[in-house]
């Protein structure tokens, strides 16, 4: 039992904001010359206002399971293909220093085991099918929602549903019951919330006055078009035809440009909803006086291509699908003790679990893959971040087709990515941030150590056979012992007081009508 500290001495909370498929661009404070996008983001751009903004920050894997079981146990995912019972992860971790931990909304986890270290759990994905799509149950770190990747697309628009069913509205309203629960009861015991929101991931549907603020004419074409050294590469003819949806007998060229103005809007009107939502919470939270003595993070899984490069989702080593938001505010910020600071040296969500750690004085486990940049969020340099290659980033699974499992490694200047069985690719991101000329051959000497550096890294105690056969054999074995003993029938389900788990959106993905012609049957029903 975890024993109530004094206020006194008391750790810091730590508030944890988690999206899904959130790219870098999206946050009105990137100006579009820095590659930004003219959306909305107050809110978000108030946190960055107000603490440190890692703005070169990559997730681990660019794919929604294993980025967070990545995220969650701190390493790589060729080092954490699973999560087991005792995978020390950031809730375990912190669970056993001290504090309360919950975590509330999208895990994205598979089979028997939902809570990956966290002591309470009272709203989630308890392995229900995702809104838009059903996961292929026999892939744990792989769901095979890419397939329906055109029809998807093309049902982008306005949301049907009430603003009140929305998934990220009750993660806001059970994180507060939590939160209140737990002060009335342990009111000197720190706490971590770990609030996972599903949007900007599809089904990209949003309220009407989100999506009709891009859609038709407010809305950008996609910043990089279907050009340069990489149309052809295997990595990207598999995901327009087999990773597009091709298995369903369709490809990315069944998408128009219509269709990718309307999903582009609609991904904008998602940004932006998400925005505000976040927003309502920080107002209910400090006028709970909730965040005086708390840490707050915001980032996301994975990023959106959103049409660039001709693809859409996430997968890829550009820009667009591996790099995130990241901030992180500190209550010194907010208080102005501390200055705001940006940090544009690249980064990793990796880097999260040890920070965190040096941020709240709890010590750093052992065999993490990430860095300690506590000392950088409070505005000191970090010598380790800057001895250190670059950062890295897998992707294990041959969706583009055989041999197009990939590790990526980004410096300060490039990126170079190794394919399995595939031609290598490199980029000056300083010369080139659109990933239009692959250097990877260069004849530049200069350059060609750098990258040689880069490489040598990239495979420093890795190994793509070995990996790649770790993380089907886990898969595998995780599979045989720990499968999955429910079957949801609806996204989330939801917790009752007596114990029992409930669905939670049976109203909205199985509706029991009363009236499909509400106009016809009451007779003052407005007309519109």
């Amino acid at each position: 039992m975890n024993t109530p500290l004094n206020p006194a001495t008391r750790s810091p909370n730590i508030l944890f904001l988690l999206s899904d498929e959130h790219s870098y661009r999206f946050l009105s404070h990137r100006s579009q010359d820095r590659g930004g996008e003219p959306c909305r983001t107050p809110t978000l751009d108030g946190l960055i206002d107000q603490g440190t903004h890692f703005e070169t920050a990559y997730c681990q894997m660019p794919l929604c399971v294993p980025s967070r079981i990545a995220l969650l146990s701190g390493r790589y995912p060729s080092r954490c293909p699973v999560l087991w019972p005792d995978t020390t992860t950031i809730a375990s971790h912190f669970g056993h220093h001290g504090y309360a931990t919950a975590t509330v909304g999208k895990m994205h986890l598979p089979g028997s085991l939902q809570h990956a270290g966290f002591a309470a759990r009272p709203y989630g994905d308890f392995t229900g099918p995702s809104p838009a799509h059903q996961k292929d149950p026999l892939s744990l770190t792989a769901p095979q929602d890419h397939i329906f990747m055109p029809s998807v697309i093309k049902d982008a628009g306005i949301s049907d549903i009430p603003e009140s069913l929305l998934q990220e509205q009750i993660v806001v309203r059970e994180s507060m019951a939590w939160l209140r629960e737990h002060r009335h009861q342990k009111q000197d015991q720190p706490w971590m919330l770990y609030a996972s929101f599903a949007h900007p991931h599809f089904p990209q549907l949003a309220a009407r006055r989100f999506f009709e603020r891009y859609f038709p004419c407010g809305v950008t074409a996609p910043r990089v078009g279907f050009t340069g050294d990489t149309v052809n590469h295997p990595m990207t003819v598999g995901l327009r035809t087999r990773g597009g949806g091709a298995l369903r007998g369709h490809s990315m060229d069944d998408i128009t440009e219509e269709d990718t103005i309307r999903a582009r809007a609609a991904y904008f009107a998602c940004v932006d909803q998400l925005d505000e939502i976040i927003g309502d919470f920080m107002a209910l939270l400090d006028r709970d006086q909730l965040l005086e003595n708390t840490i707050i993070v915001y980032t996301s899984d994975h990023g959106e291509l959103a049409g660039e490069h001709g693809l859409w989702w996430k997968n890829t080593w550009h820009e667009a699908s591996a790099r995130v938001p990241l901030i992180v505010s500190l209550p010194e910020h907010r208080n102005g003790d501390l200055s705001p600071s940006e940090i544009t040296h690249p980064v990793g969500l990796g880097d999260l679990f040890p920070t965190l750690c040096g941020l709240t004085g709890t010590p750093i486990p052992d065999g993490l893959d990430g860095l300690d940049l506590s000392a950088a969020v409070r505005g000191t340099t970090v010598a380790a971040l800057k001895r250190r290659p670059g950062v890295i980033m897998e992707y294990l699974n041959p969706l583009g087709g055989p041999g197009t499992e990939y590790r990526m490694i980004r410096s300060d200047r490039y990126k170079y990515v190794a394919f399995h069985d595939c031609e290598d690719l490199a980029f000056d991101l300083q010369a080139d941030p659109d990933e239009q000329l692959t250097i990877a051959q260069t004849t530049d000497p200069e350059i060609s150590v750098a990258l040689d550096r880069l490489r040598t890294s990239v495979y420093d105690g890795f190994d793509f056979d070995q990996a790649i056969d770790c993380r089907q054999s886990e898969t595998e074995q995780f599979h045989d012992l720990y499968p999955g003993r429910v079957s949801p029938r609806t996204s989330n389900q939801i917790l009752l007081g007596d114990g029992r788990l409930m669905e939670a959106d049976l109203t909205l993905e199985h509706p029991d009508v009363v009236s499909d012609q509400p106009a016809m049957d009451f007779d003052d029903w407005p007309e519109h």
